[in-house]
C-alpha cells in the first residue's frame, strides 16, 4: 500500500498495470485511521491483482473535488486509467469490513 506524496495522478492511472484502488483519506479523519486495518488485509489477499494508494484530500483538493470526494474515507477503483466503480457500503455509518470490500472488488479484478 502507498501514501501519496507528491506525483502526478495522471501518470499514476496511466503507469497501473494492475486495478488501481485509490483511498481519499485525512490524517484527521478517526475513520480513515481504522480503514488502514481494512486496507492491509484486502492488500494481502490480492497481492499481485491490485494496487492500493493512499491520497490526502487536504493536500489534493483539486483532485478530491474532480472526483467528487465528499466523506471520508472514499474508495475509487480504476483500470486501465478509467474510473470503474465508487466502493461503497449501503451503511455508510459503518465501517466497511475487508470480507464486504473483497466482495465489491472481486467482479473487477
Amino acid at each position: 500500500m502507498v501514501t501519496a506524496q507528491s506525483f502526478s495522478f495522471k501518470d499514476l492511472l496511466a503507469s497501473s498495470n494492475l486495478p488501481l484502488l485509490v483511498v481519499f483519506f485525512s490524517p484527521l479523519c478517526g475513520p480513515s485511521h481504522l480503514m488502514d486495518t481494512v486496507l492491509q488485509e484486502v492488500a494481502l489477499r490480492t497481492v499481485d491483482r491490485l494496487q492500493i494508494v493512499k491520497i490526502d484530500s487536504e493536500s489534493y483538493p483539486a483532485l478530491a473535488s474532480q472526483y467528487k470526494v465528499h466523506a471520508l474515507p472514499t474508495l475509487l477503483l480504476f483500470k486501465r486509467g478509467d474510473l470503474v466503480a465508487r466502493l461503497e457500503d449501503e451503511r455508510t455509518e459503518n465501517l466497511m469490513p475487508a470480507d464486504r470490500l473483497m466482495q465489491l472488488l472481486e467482479s473487477h479484478l
